[in-house]
């Protein structure tokens, strides 16, 4: 279900822990400089023209070796020594590159951004561990970085594999197993959809309550979709009641979206609360002062497990309350609560997550391509994304799955990967894919939930 992330700390960990370290190094350099080689001779049978291009440290050594291999294997291969400060390629079929490793930080210097450069304009590129520019740590991303095919990496996956933007410089992923240990990893990825058999059914005895009960508080004018998608998906996601508390104007247009909804002014939101399991705050609500003091009271005076979305993040301060909580902000919403731009935001996720997670001390979900759920006192859940997702109204989507997910006690950080996962797979089994809405998801929700159970 969950496949650790190594940071370099965790990785060198892992190596100093291996019998005889460090003088097997050069043992465990042989069998990472192999696994490189059988993977291009694998993939890229027809590449006959390689270049390596090593570095000084451990990473180099490795091309080394697969620089060995790839010509015992008949290949001609030609070795760039970056730390001689050789910059010709030749004119290769494929590069193998081994210029940084997993201790690399911060921006290339301009010799090293010049061989980057040099090796993005090859016809395909296989990297060693991680590219060369992607923090391993982090997946930041500070200067110049290598746009690799595929990347062999040792031991387990590397954080700056799956967070973003470095994630989006691995196109294919393989783990080549050198003979280390495992070690204990702060951060995980969700590797699979089996995260979903921990998803609680509705059994023989629950009743509408008890199988999950739910109230959407949104739907201002104008915005009445938000709240409506986001209650149909906390029905399709297995919760057996759903309350919409809306201004009373826009009450008669959501009795004919959502027709399985009880329907409730804002002046009944309290009572409305008190029938529900969960509440899911914010889809259309409207950023004004009275909407950001119902947030406020709501999150304060109730004591029942509620996701945070959309417009109730608008100007949302640190608040105290014991009940679960998540936050469900994408980029921009992120960057507002933390007050910086929200570029940075995508260039920093995994730290922009941690910050978000120690000013609200509660579960985070930042929404994008390989959404992150963070929690206090845990490292980061890297989830898998999908494209057809970036679409209006699917985090109104996310929000009615998560609220209905806590609705049946789950525990929060769990609910929260859940739902995202749950979401993902949703997407990606619609037979709609270019123009998927996000009604679409909602509707292929049960499949997906159903093929879990």
């Amino acid at each position: 279900m969950f496949e650790p992330l190594y940071t370099a700390g965790e990785m060198r960990a892992a190596e100093e822990r291996y019998p005889g370290y460090p003088d097997t190094v050069p043992e465990l350099m042989e069998r990472a400089g192999l696994a490189v080689a059988d993977h291009v001779l694998a993939a890229f049978a027809d590449a006959q023209r390689i270049t390596v291009v090593c570095g000084g440290g451990h990473n180099g050594g490795d091309g080394r070796v697969a620089a060995r291999y790839l010509e015992q294997a008949g290949r001609e291969v030609k070795v760039v020594d970056a730390k001689a400060g050789e910059i010709d390629l030749g004119r290769p079929d494929l590069v193998v590159d081994a210029l940084f490793g997993t201790g690399f930080s911060g921006e290339p210097r301009e010799d090293a951004t010049r061989l980057i450069d040099a090796m993005n304009t090859a016809p395909a590129v296989v990297a060693v561990d991680v590219p060369s520019g992607v923090d391993a740590s982090t997946g930041e991303v500070a200067g110049a970085a290598v746009s690799a095919n595929d990347v062999v990496t040792f031991h387990g996956e590397k954080v700056g594999l799956r967070v973003t933007p470095g994630a989006g410089l691995a196109a294919g992923i393989e783990v080549a197993d050198i003979g280390l240990d495992p070690v204990e990893t702060r951060n995980a990825f969700v590797a699979d959809d089996l995260i979903l058999n921990r998803v609680p059914v509705r059994g023989d005895h629950d009743n509408k309550y008890t199988a999950g009960s739910v109230l959407v508080v949104g739907g201002s004018r104008g915005m009445t979709g938000a709240a409506a998608l986001c209650a149909r998906a906390a029905f399709r996601a297995d919760a057996g009641y759903v309350a919409i508390a809306a201004p009373a104007e826009s009450i008669p247009i959501l009795e004919l979206l959502v027709l399985e909804a009880v329907k409730r002014p804002f002046d009944d939101v309290f009572e409305a609360a008190g029938r529900a399991g969960a509440l899911a705050i914010g889809p259309g609500l409207g950023r004004g002062d009275e909407q950001k003091a119902l947030v406020s009271r709501l999150l304060e005076e109730t004591d029942l497990p509620a996701v945070v979305d959309a417009d109730a993040l608008f100007g949302l301060e640190p608040f105290r309350r014991s009940a679960p909580t998540v936050l469900t902000p994408h980029s921009g919403e992120l960057g507002r609560l933390l007050g910086v731009e929200s570029s940075w935001v995508d260039e920093h996720r995994l730290e922009a997550l941690e910050r978000a997670v120690e000013r609200f001390d509660c579960v985070v979900v930042l929404k994008g391509s390989g959404t992150l759920v963070g929690a206090p006192g845990d490292g980061a859940l890297v989830c898998r994304g999908w494209r057809t997702l970036a679409t209006a109204g699917t985090g109104d989507v996310l929000s009615g799955i998560v609220g209905s997910f806590l609705s049946k006690r789950m525990d929060a950080r769990l609910a929260a990967a859940a739902a995202v996962t749950a979401h993902t797979e949703a997407a990606r089994c619609s037979e709609q894919q270019e123009g998927l809405v996000a009604s679409d998801v909602v509707e292929a929700l049960p499949r997906v939930l159903h093929a879990a159970v």
